[in-house]
Protein backbone atom coordinates (compact mmCIF):
# COMPACT_ATOMS: atom_id res chain seq x y z
CA UNK A 1 0.00 0.00 0.00
CA UNK A 2 1.54 2.97 -0.73
CA UNK A 3 3.03 5.88 0.50
CA UNK A 4 5.26 6.79 -0.61
CA UNK A 5 5.43 3.16 -0.05
CA UNK A 6 3.43 1.89 2.61
CA UNK A 7 2.96 -1.61 3.31
CA UNK A 8 0.77 -2.97 5.95
CA UNK A 9 2.80 -4.79 8.41
CA UNK A 10 0.09 -7.23 9.28
CA UNK A 11 -1.87 -10.01 7.62
CA UNK A 12 -5.11 -8.81 9.24
CA UNK A 13 -7.74 -9.40 6.62
CA UNK A 14 -11.30 -9.35 7.84
CA UNK A 15 -13.63 -7.86 10.34
CA UNK A 16 -14.55 -9.57 13.56
CA UNK A 17 -11.58 -9.80 15.86
CA UNK A 18 -10.23 -6.91 17.85
CA UNK A 19 -13.75 -5.67 18.58
CA UNK A 20 -12.54 -4.03 21.79
CA UNK A 21 -10.96 -1.31 19.67
CA UNK A 22 -12.45 2.05 18.86
CA UNK A 23 -12.05 2.97 15.20
CA UNK A 24 -12.41 6.65 14.42
CA UNK A 25 -11.05 9.40 12.19
CA UNK A 26 -7.68 10.63 13.45
CA UNK A 27 -7.11 14.09 14.88
CA UNK A 28 -3.91 16.06 14.40
CA UNK A 29 -2.83 15.01 17.90
CA UNK A 30 -2.87 11.38 16.71
CA UNK A 31 -0.13 12.04 14.15
CA UNK A 32 2.63 11.25 16.65
CA UNK A 33 1.12 7.83 17.44
CA UNK A 34 0.73 7.06 13.75
CA UNK A 35 4.37 8.02 13.15
CA UNK A 36 5.46 5.69 16.00
CA UNK A 37 3.38 2.79 14.65
CA UNK A 38 4.88 3.29 11.18
CA UNK A 39 8.40 3.57 12.62
CA UNK A 40 8.01 0.46 14.76
CA UNK A 41 6.55 -1.61 11.90
CA UNK A 42 10.01 -2.09 10.47
CA UNK A 43 8.55 -2.43 6.97
CA UNK A 44 6.95 0.89 6.07
CA UNK A 45 8.68 3.79 4.43
CA UNK A 46 8.80 6.13 7.37
CA UNK A 47 7.78 9.67 6.55
CA UNK A 48 8.53 12.68 8.73
CA UNK A 49 6.40 13.17 11.82
CA UNK A 50 5.24 16.39 10.15
CA UNK A 51 3.62 14.37 7.35
CA UNK A 52 1.62 12.23 9.81
CA UNK A 53 0.46 15.30 11.72
CA UNK A 54 -0.78 16.96 8.53
CA UNK A 55 -2.33 13.78 7.14
CA UNK A 56 -4.27 13.35 10.39
CA UNK A 57 -5.44 16.95 10.23
CA UNK A 58 -6.16 17.33 6.52
CA UNK A 59 -7.26 13.82 5.55
CA UNK A 60 -9.13 12.66 8.65
CA UNK A 61 -12.29 12.01 6.60
CA UNK A 62 -10.41 9.47 4.45
CA UNK A 63 -8.31 7.94 7.23
CA UNK A 64 -8.93 5.91 10.39
CA UNK A 65 -7.19 5.25 13.68
CA UNK A 66 -7.69 2.15 15.82
CA UNK A 67 -7.51 2.95 19.54
CA UNK A 68 -7.14 0.38 22.33
CA UNK A 69 -6.73 1.25 25.99
CA UNK A 70 -6.47 4.92 25.04
CA UNK A 71 -3.54 4.36 22.67
CA UNK A 72 -3.34 4.34 18.88
CA UNK A 73 -2.68 0.78 17.75
CA UNK A 74 -3.29 0.97 14.02
CA UNK A 75 -4.09 3.37 11.25
CA UNK A 76 -4.98 3.70 7.61
CA UNK A 77 -4.20 6.90 5.71
CA UNK A 78 -6.00 7.59 2.48
CA UNK A 79 -7.06 10.38 0.19
CA UNK A 80 -9.47 10.95 -2.67
CA UNK A 81 -7.66 11.17 -5.99
CA UNK A 82 -8.09 14.74 -7.27
CA UNK A 83 -8.66 13.57 -10.85
CA UNK A 84 -10.94 10.69 -9.80
CA UNK A 85 -12.89 11.69 -6.65
CA UNK A 86 -14.73 8.35 -6.56
CA UNK A 87 -11.36 6.66 -6.03
CA UNK A 88 -9.86 6.28 -2.56
CA UNK A 89 -6.11 5.86 -2.59
CA UNK A 90 -4.71 4.06 0.46
CA UNK A 91 -1.37 5.69 1.13
CA UNK A 92 -0.35 3.75 4.22
CA UNK A 93 -1.72 1.19 6.65
CA UNK A 94 -0.03 -0.21 9.74
CA UNK A 95 -0.93 -2.12 12.88
CA UNK A 96 1.03 -2.20 16.14
CA UNK A 97 2.73 -5.51 16.91
CA UNK A 98 0.40 -5.95 19.93
CA UNK A 99 -2.60 -6.14 17.60
CA UNK A 100 -1.28 -8.23 14.73
CA UNK A 101 -3.31 -11.30 13.87
CA UNK A 102 -6.52 -9.70 15.16
CA UNK A 103 -7.81 -8.53 11.77
CA UNK A 104 -7.37 -4.87 12.68
CA UNK A 105 -6.17 -3.79 9.22
CA UNK A 106 -9.28 -5.29 7.61
CA UNK A 107 -11.51 -3.57 10.15
CA UNK A 108 -9.84 -0.24 9.47
CA UNK A 109 -10.45 -0.57 5.73
CA UNK A 110 -14.04 -1.77 6.17
CA UNK A 111 -14.87 1.05 8.58
CA UNK A 112 -13.41 3.63 6.24
CA UNK A 113 -15.33 2.31 3.25
CA UNK A 114 -18.59 2.26 5.22
CA UNK A 115 -18.23 6.00 5.85
CA UNK A 116 -17.53 6.84 2.20
CA UNK A 117 -20.54 5.68 0.16
CA UNK A 118 -19.42 7.62 -2.91
CA UNK A 119 -16.29 5.48 -3.29
CA UNK A 120 -16.50 2.92 -6.09
CA UNK A 121 -12.79 2.23 -6.48
CA UNK A 122 -9.93 1.69 -4.05
CA UNK A 123 -6.28 1.90 -5.08
CA UNK A 124 -3.01 1.22 -3.33
CA UNK A 125 0.51 0.22 -4.26
CA UNK A 126 2.29 -2.82 -2.91
CA UNK A 127 5.75 -4.22 -3.57
CA UNK A 128 5.90 -7.70 -5.07
CA UNK A 129 7.47 -9.15 -1.92
CA UNK A 130 4.77 -7.88 0.48
CA UNK A 131 2.54 -10.96 0.71
CA UNK A 132 0.68 -9.70 3.81
CA UNK A 133 -0.52 -6.57 2.03
CA UNK A 134 -1.44 -8.53 -1.05
CA UNK A 135 -3.58 -10.88 1.07
CA UNK A 136 -5.15 -7.95 2.94
CA UNK A 137 -6.34 -6.22 -0.23
CA UNK A 138 -7.38 -9.42 -2.01
CA UNK A 139 -9.49 -10.32 1.03
CA UNK A 140 -10.94 -6.79 1.10
CA UNK A 141 -11.95 -7.08 -2.57
CA UNK A 142 -13.56 -10.46 -1.96
CA UNK A 143 -15.49 -9.22 1.08
CA UNK A 144 -16.88 -6.35 -0.93
CA UNK A 145 -17.74 -8.30 -4.09
CA UNK A 146 -15.19 -6.33 -6.08
CA UNK A 147 -12.64 -7.06 -8.76
CA UNK A 148 -8.92 -6.53 -8.19
CA UNK A 149 -6.45 -5.75 -10.95
CA UNK A 150 -2.70 -5.46 -10.53
CA UNK A 151 -0.53 -3.42 -12.88
CA UNK A 152 2.88 -1.77 -12.98
CA UNK A 153 2.93 1.78 -11.65
CA UNK A 154 6.17 2.89 -9.98
CA UNK A 155 9.29 1.11 -11.16
CA UNK A 156 12.57 1.06 -9.28
CA UNK A 157 14.11 3.67 -11.57
CA UNK A 158 11.36 6.15 -10.64
CA UNK A 159 12.64 6.38 -7.06
CA UNK A 160 15.56 8.73 -6.39
CA UNK A 161 16.68 6.67 -3.40
CA UNK A 162 18.48 3.38 -3.95
CA UNK A 163 17.01 0.09 -2.91
CA UNK A 164 13.34 0.92 -3.25
CA UNK A 165 11.42 -1.88 -4.89
CA UNK A 166 8.86 -1.35 -7.63
CA UNK A 167 5.34 -0.56 -6.44
CA UNK A 168 2.51 -2.42 -8.18
CA UNK A 169 -0.84 -0.67 -8.44
CA UNK A 170 -3.67 -2.70 -6.91
CA UNK A 171 -6.97 -1.33 -8.21
CA UNK A 172 -10.18 -2.65 -6.66
CA UNK A 173 -13.30 -1.76 -8.64
CA UNK A 174 -17.02 -2.43 -8.37
CA UNK A 175 -17.18 -2.14 -4.58
CA UNK A 176 -20.53 -3.41 -3.30
CA UNK A 177 -22.16 -2.08 -0.17
CA UNK A 178 -24.09 -3.92 2.50
CA UNK A 179 -22.01 -7.07 2.40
Amino acid sequence: MTHSADHPSTPDQATGAGSDLDIRPPAMEDGAAMWRIARDSGTLDLNTSYAYLLMARDFAATSRLAVGDGQGVGFVLGYLRPTAPETLFIWQIAVDASQRGKKVAGRLLDDLLAELPEITTLETTITADNAASQRLFASFAERHGADEEVADLLEEHHFPDDGHGAELLHRITGLQRGR
